[in-house]
């Protein structure tokens, strides 16, 4: 006999499958319409410093009397006319890395679009939280930095949390590294890691064929026995990376002892800052608030839109998380 329940999950079953069946055509039918298609994206300019300052005028509207309130603004009109001088404009681009770096798609819209307009008297601020990552995102992303460099417009770098290995390979290129004292600094190694089934597919009586073209098209396999020899290449290869790291870092930091910190260490920003591998300990927090006294900081994000396909995937995502 069937419980009645059970007449209900077998219809949830059904509907469940219904809807998903749909949502897979449906983004099929959208994946062929818009293939080829680059999704455009929009750029988001916000003046930080009208944030603060509404910021600060709702505290003072709460914390201080009507008679206080009026002299705190005459004071500051009376500075404001007093100063003069022309404010230098600071761009704060925000760099979040993931394993494969892939805010560098945007980071190097943003970076395109400031340099339109930054002056060598202007700076450029990134706010840059990374463990590190895939060789070749990592490289990229630090390459568009140095494009500011070349133009010869100031960059600081901000680390509030991490910056280790490939988000240190970034934050290097900076004229001057901040950091907040607890933030994860250096990791300047390379390593590269993968399973090994040969074992599990021989107990199985299972063959694995593979064909290359060339001695060291592949070093180490997943499923292949690999070989003395191809650790040994493997090795070099990492060596390799090792060194152009270490190069990287000493050309835009000479200052550091190359040998001492390339360990694959990490350290605290405390610690990191009498390594010379951080020139000031502050959180981005701090460092911005300051230079809006002296300085028009404007935050710059690119974002790119979401395709149909993108939209429906979201969607799907969240459905399967509601089950």
């Amino acid at each position: 006999m069937t419980h009645p329940w059970m007449h209900y999950f077998i219809f949830l079953a059904q509907t469940f499958t219904i809807v998903i069946a749909i949502l897979v055509l449906v983004a099929g039918l959208v994946a062929v319409l818009s293939k080829n298609k680059n999704a455009p994206g929009t750029l988001s300019v916000q003046k930080l410093n009208d944030k603060l300052e509404e910021t600060a005028a709702e505290l003072e509207s709460i914390v201080l009397d009507k008679k206080a309130r009026k002299a705190l603004k005459k004071a500051k009109k009376l500075a404001a006319k007093k100063n003069t001088e022309t404010k230098k404009n600071i761009f704060v681009l925000n760099f979040e890395g993931d394993l494969q770096a892939s805010q560098v798609k945007s980071l190097r819209e943003e970076i395109t679009a400031v340099l339109q307009i930054a002056k060598p008297e202007d700076e450029v601020v990134i706010k840059l939280e990374s463990p590190g990552g895939m060789v070749s995102g990592y490289g990229l992303a630090a390459s568009q930095l140095v494009r500011f460099k070349e133009q010869h417009i100031p960059l600081t770098v901000c680390i509030d949390k991490v910056a280790a290995s490939g988000g240190y390979l970034m934050a290097a290129v900076a004229d001057e590294i901040i950091a907040a004292p607890f933030a994860v600094i250096g990791s300047i190694g390379v390593i590269a890691q993968m399973p090994n089934f040969h074992r599990f597919l021989k107990k199985h009586n299972i063959d694995f064929e593979q064909i290359t073209a060339g001695k060291y098209k592949r070093t180490l396999t997943l499923f292949g026995e690999n070989t003395e020899e191809g650790r040994e290449k493997m090795k070099e290869d990492l060596e390799e990376i090792h060194t152009a790291f270490k190069n990287y870092v000493s050309t835009y930091r000479p200052a550091v002892n190359i040998e001492e910190v390339a360990t694959g260490d990490y350290w605290l920003a405390v610690d990191a800052q009498k390594l010379k591998l951080v020139d000031r300990l502050m959180t981005s927090d701090d460092y911005l608030m300051l230079a809006s006294k002296h300085a028009n900081i404007f935050e710059i994000q690119f974002m790119a839109k979401k395709s149909l396909l993108q939209k429906l995937q979201g969607s799907a995502a969240q459905m399967f998380k509601a089950f």
